[in-house]
């Protein structure tokens, strides 16, 4: 009697612990840059926000950890990935880097390295990744401004990842949505910015 009431206890046990784990809720990691740091908006217009509003209205249990920083470059992401990887232990990363590293003329190389270690690291913690790409200002150069470009094509083939070609699909070629800086898009942007970025991240989050 003392071992069959013991058997059922463990199997209460594991029951509530499969349960707990099948509710706890899905982690996806934002690495991103004034882009997706709601740089110049109202708190809450930026479109990382607006997707947490788009994952709860859609009844998705998804806790998003906005890990981006103004000015924030490819080492600096680099520099800041592992912790948050082993603190935050997120089933999708999304790196959104590299336009800074552009703007400055910074080494494409270092730039491609960069980005492909953080690829290498969200892999290795098991994490899928939604790398998304951009274009810099036609005033660079045409060489310049294509290599900078195609750096993205190139790592998301190359690492078997997911890809937002361009995040400013949509927006760039429309001045009336970018803040007097003429860098940041304004409130209105971001919600075409998260149409660009939802159908390959809706993919990533549907795999697991």
């Amino acid at each position: 009697m003392r071992m069959l009431f013991k058997k059922w206890a463990l199997a209460l046990l594991l029951c509530a612990f499969a349960a707990s784990a099948y509710s706890a809720p899905k982690t996806l990691l934002v690495l991103g840059d004034s882009l997706s740091a709601e740089y110049g908006l109202v708190r809450g217009a930026g479109w990382v926000a607006l997707l947490e509003k788009k994952l709860a209205a859609q009844k998705l249990d998804i806790q998003i950890v906005n890990a981006s920083i103004s000015g924030e470059t490819t080492v600096g992401g680099r520099t800041r990935l592992p912790a948050l990887l082993k603190d935050k232990q997120p089933e999708v990363v999304i790196i959104e880097l590299g336009g800074n590293d552009g703007l400055r003329g910074l080494s494409q190389a270092a730039t491609e390295d960069n980005l492909r270690t953080m690829i290498s690291m969200s892999k290795a913690a098991k994490a899928k990744v939604l790398l998304v790409g951009m274009r810099l200002p036609p005033n660079y150069g045409k060489d310049y401004t294509e290599r900078f470009f195609n750096t993205y094509g190139m790592l998301a083939r190359e690492q078997k990842v997911a890809l937002v070609p361009f995040m400013l699909e949509g927006v760039a070629d429309k001045p009336e949505l970018f803040q007097a800086d003429r860098i940041h898009p304004t409130a209105a942007a971001h919600p075409t910015i998260l149409n660009t970025i939802w159908p390959p991240l809706a993919a990533l989050l549907k795999t697991r």
